[in-house]
């Protein structure tokens, strides 16, 4: 396996102090945008929220909300049906009640798995995070930190591998080099910062990209 202090070391000398990629701030609302953001981009929820949250601004709002009118809101985000099946469930489960700080707790609420709960864990918490997304899982099989699609066996390797403070930096500073240099189809390997760490540079990339 490779050297994943080392890396992690590096990607955030590289990145941007601060890295977030979705605008909503309040703890709920940004739950729910976690929520929206499977399978889309966090640019396509962006867009969705504002009129979304504007039309119900509070999670009673929403718990009330008829399922057909969020669909419509959200539709762009794809897969709306169940989408606005699990957020009006949400809102219904914690109106009156604080969300949950760990993970047990998180992943029992509708539509929030793994990748959601750490997203909240890491963002609103400030908690260690392993955030296991498309970008993050692709970058760490070229670096030869792990070998499996699984994302929960990803999460836990990397766990294993980083300290805690380390983890949900690493996290973000990852998913960001997915997203700007290590591509999916046409990684920038020429140039690439983490060329001489990458058993993948120069086009050898192992398995299947996505």
């Amino acid at each position: 396996m490779g050297n994943a202090i080392e890396i992690a070391e590096r990607l955030d000398r590289l990145s941007p102090p601060t890295i977030r990629f979705l605008s909503e701030r309040e703890p709920f609302r940004f739950l729910v945008c976690v929520v929206l953001s499977a399978q889309t981009s966090d640019q396509t929820v962006n867009s969705v929220v504002p009129e979304l949250f504007g039309r119900y601004p509070t999670r009673h709002d929403l718990a009330h909300a008829e399922q057909t009118d969020v669909e419509r809101l959200i539709h762009a985000t794809g897969f709306f049906h169940t989408k606005a099946k699990h957020i009006i469930a949400l809102a219904r489960e914690l109106e009156g009640k604080e969300i949950p700080t760990t993970l047990a707790g998180l992943t029992r609420l509708p539509g929030v798995g793994r990748k959601t709960a750490n997203c909240y864990l890491g963002d609103v918490l400030g908690r260690p995070a392993i955030i296991v997304d498309t970008h993050f899982g692709r970058v760490v099989r070229r670096l030869g930190l792990v070998d499996s699609r699984d994302p929960e066996v990803v999460e836990v390797e990397l766990k294993r591998q980083l300290p805690e403070t380390m983890q949900y930096r690493f996290s973000m500073t990852a998913n960001l080099f997915g997203r700007t240099t290590c591509h999916a189809k046409k990684p920038l390997c020429d140039g690439c910062p983490l060329r001489d760490l990458c058993p993948s540079r120069g086009g050898q990339i192992p398995g299947p990209t996505k």
